[in-house]
């Protein structure tokens, strides 16, 4: 059996759930005795004692090794993973689409066609391809890799539990009603939708309500002014709020502060904002696309379409119905009592099997 298994990824990011998933099954590796370390082309400073720089690798890679590699779009990371002796198990946590970046960043649409297309290549060198949903596992089995798994991103709960900034808390908990939504900002996850659905909401139902959008848009610069015109366009100036990226405690803050989590995204490979959301006692209303209905396991409300004037009508009755809201909840916190029942590092011992012996 080895007794080495290292992981590989682009970058190491700070508060990136693809990175506290790397730290999470490092630390499952090392307490099933396994020797094991994060190599990683890029890392964030906050997370540089986390990760060996990716050159290292070399020195401990071989035929006994394992590695698990994060599959990500032209990497030096990939190449390396691609090439070295090892054992080769590949996680895969989706690639968006080409078609979505058209318009607004062209570089990136071309990037991500080819990244999809290399996933073909890696099939034949992979001993073991794990999807982080059903939805990413079905898309390695159509590329063609002959054993495929699962092992769901796993969240470090007790990390929610820290203290939210104040100062956030201070500025956006003002009894106005607050209209959610968090991740990058970025076209898949069509916040133009988002803030169509609130615009309605805004106007006909609530004037002093409020739209937070939590999320990084540099590199999309562009998708970010065609949104800031819309809103302009639709009179919503100082309705919506555009945060950019934020650290985990203004994160907790903005959840806690609001009232309802709205995801009208049309790609998604597994969504960790779903189950955070939940986490924080939001109801949910999310578009059925991708990987949310299985992210959200039987929890919040899951739309078919998304008309605006419908959603926010549905909206209305979740902020106001407390019979509603409260049917709702239920069904989240069965959903989130599943989501934390997961035995992470039995799952993870399971599907490692094979390429361990």
């Amino acid at each position: 059996m080895s007794r080495h298994v290292h992981q590989l990824l682009a970058a190491l990011s700070y508060g990136d759930a693809i990175g506290n998933e790397a730290l999470a099954i490092r630390a499952q590796l090392r307490a099933m005795g396994f020797q094991s370390e994060i190599y990683a082309e890029h890392v964030h400073p906050r997370m540089a004692p986390e990760a060996r720089p990716l050159w290292q690798y070399e020195k401990v890679s071989g035929p006994d090794t394992v590695c698990v590699y994060h599959f990500s779009i032209g990497s030096a990371a990939g190449r390396l993973a691609f090439h070295a002796p090892d054992r080769l198990v590949a996680i895969y946590h989706n690639i968006t689409p080409p078609e979505f970046f058209l318009g607004f960043h062209s570089h990136l649409a071309g990037l991500t066609y080819h990244g999809r297309r290399e996933l073909e290549t890696f099939a034949p060198r992979v001993a073991l391809g794990l999807g982080d949903s059903e939805y990413n596992r079905a898309e390695l089995e159509r590329a063609g890799f002959a054993r495929t798994g699962v092992l769901p991103i796993v969240l470090d709960w007790k990390a929610y539990e820290r203290r939210p900034n104040p100062v956030v808390r201070k500025m956006y908990g003002d009894g106005r009603t607050n209209f959610l939504f968090v991740g990058r900002v970025i076209p898949n996850k069509r916040l133009e939708d988002v803030i169509r659905v609130f615009a309605v909401h805004n106007r006909w139902t609530d004037p002093a309500s409020r739209l937070l959008l939590v999320g990084d848009y540099r590199g999309y610069e562009r998708y970010h002014r065609r949104l800031m015109e819309m809103v302009s366009a639709l009179g919503l100036d100082g309705r919506v709020v555009f945060t950019g990226h934020v650290d985990d405690d203004d994160l907790y803050a903005y959840y806690s502060v609001s009232h309802l989590f709205l995801c009208l995204s049309e790609h998604e490979g597994f969504c960790v904002p779903l189950l955070e959301a939940m986490h924080f006692g939001l109801p949910v209303v999310a578009f059925d696309r991708g990987a949310v209905r299985e992210t959200l396991r039987g929890g919040g409300v899951l739309l078919r379409e998304k008309r605006p004037e419908e959603v926010a009508e549905l909206c209305q009755l979740l902020l106001t119905d407390g019979a509603l809201r409260a049917s709702v909840l239920r069904t989240q916190a069965r959903a989130l009592g599943e989501a934390r029942g997961l035995d992470f590092g039995a799952l993870l011992r399971e599907q490692l099997a094979p390429v361990l012996t």
